[in-house]
């Protein structure tokens, strides 16, 4: 796939880009080992001091940054101009806590000290996904930086200007030279650069498809590896729940980000008792949103990213329609420029079908009559992915059963499945493995190195 920007909501090209040859990445791979042994030995002090300077600059400059995300990937100017805000909150939060999560552990022992440090690995290589340029990036970056690692960048090929923005902002915060770098290189040398002993850990978000290449590649070099991958997460309505609450929620849980989320919900599993009502009012609020030019205001929805993934979610849609799906609305792709693909909801899906075994990554919901908890449940863990899951209910003993049986990593009641820089963020089954956010993440690229004196 070329490096290039174009223009999903017209299919213009924006900007190519060269890819870097292999003295050039030879040249980035070198710079990183250099600033990474001058950056372990700031203070934290000093590392907070420039991570809030990155905030700072992405909070007076957002909207330039977030122009940059809708011109390459599509989604709306205002979820572009919260996702940067965003950025700007897990670099304070970090610039705020990381000395604390990485404090010495004294543990008791027959010694007369023994305790746990936490030091940096070196550089870390991280490969991105397009549909949250800026965040997915911050994320890892925040506390990698924080905890004294310098990071590689090999971002999605088709948002190369987001990829080099955020180099720029780590650079202007004061970070130096190969402290964090962006690598224009294609998907088939992340290999190489995996195999370099320089790279002392990986961290990826993406494809099903690409999280097992990235984690055989980290296998087969012993390295250290988190995995964040797909999600077909399960939304369940029961009849205590509020139900207009329920129906709001569902459509900006289903359409955050045009649809194209890892944690978006995707299953909408609705009780027998309330499934009517709910389904009336989902297609109703559905039929109202508003397709569009994402840089205005008041667009609910924008293009998909590439025209390939517009196209391969409709055959999704198809190859399910033809297999006795139902469809109540939409679901298929507007005429004219650009990548445009009306927001829809498929019913009485069969499990033979794609809709209900694989990931929907676009504004389709699919949704599902049960009889009780336990069918809602069933269905829920009937996929091979458990990121994220969300139940609507205020029955106590309905909330206890979905903690201990919904197979995801994270459980949200009566809201939406969303990161907070204060919470550990990960998934289970072909979801991936090990934790972002929170004093989790910060520790995934540390060494924790026992030191005992006798």
């Amino acid at each position: 796939m070329p490096i290039q920007s174009v223009n999903p909501a017209t299919g213009e090209l924006i900007e190519r880009f060269e890819e870097l040859d292999d003295r050039a990445l030879e040249r980035a791979l070198d710079r990183s080992v250099s600033a990474f042994e001058a950056q372990r030995a700031t203070s934290f002090t000093d590392r907070a001091s420039k991570m809030n300077a990155a905030a700072r600059i992405l909070e007076d400059e957002r909207i330039a940054w977030a122009r940059i995300a809708t011109e390459e990937m599509g989604k709306t100017l205002k979820s572009a101009v919260a996702e940067i805000e965003k950025c700007a909150w897990v670099c304070r939060y970090y610039a705020e806590n990381a000395e604390r999560f990485l404090a010495d552990e004294p543990i008791e022992t027959a010694a007369s000290r023994s305790f746990v440090r936490h030091l940096p690995l070196g550089p870390v290589l991280a490969v991105m996904p397009w549909n949250f340029p800026y965040w997915q990036v911050f994320r890892f970056a925040a506390p990698a930086l924080m905890a004294g690692n310098t990071g590689l960048l090999k971002h999605a090929s088709n948002v190369p200007r987001s990829a080099l923005a955020i180099e720029d902002i780590f650079a202007r915060a004061g970070f130096g030279e190969g402290c964090f770098t962006t690598l224009l290189i294609g998907s088939r040398r992340v290999e190489r650069v995996l195999q370099e002993d320089r790279v002392r850990a990986v961290t990826l978000t993406g494809s099903e498809g690409a999280g097992r290449a990235v984690g055989r590649g980290a296998g087969d070099q012993i390295k250290h590896s988190v995995l964040e991958l797909g999600g077909s997460d399960p939304f369940i309505v029961m009849p205590s729940a509020d139900l207009d609450s329920a129906v709001e929620a569902a459509v900006m849980a289903r359409t955050i980000n045009n649809g194209q989320s890892c944690i978006a919900a995707k299953r909408f599993i609705v009780h027998e008792r309330i499934y009517e009502a709910f389904t009336e009012r989902f297609v109703t609020a559905f039929e109202s949103l508003k397709v569009g030019d994402p840089m205005e205001e008041s667009t609910d929805i924008g293009p998909l990213a590439t025209e390939q993934i517009r196209d391969e979610l409709d055959q999704q849609i198809h190859r399910t329609i033809d297999k006795g799906a139902r469809r109540l609305t939409g679901a298929e792709p507007l005429a004219g420029p650009g990548y445009f693909y009306r927001p829809g909801i498929l019913a009485e899906i069969p499990e033979d079908t794609p809709a209900f075994s694989e990931e929907v990554f676009g504004p389709v919901a699919l949704l599902f009559r049960v009889r009780d908890l336990t069918d809602a449940i069933r269905i829920g863990n009937a996929t091979r992915f458990g990121l994220g899951s969300a139940i609507w209910t205020t029955d106590e003993g309905e909330i206890e059963r979905a903690f201990n049986e919904l197979d995801a990593g994270a459980t949200f009641v009566n809201t939406i499945v969303a990161s907070d820089p204060r919470l550990p963020f990960g998934g289970v089954k072909k979801s991936g493995y090990g934790r972002e956010l929170s004093r989790d993440g910060i520790r995934e690229f540390v060494n924790r190195k026992t030191i005992v004196v006798a």
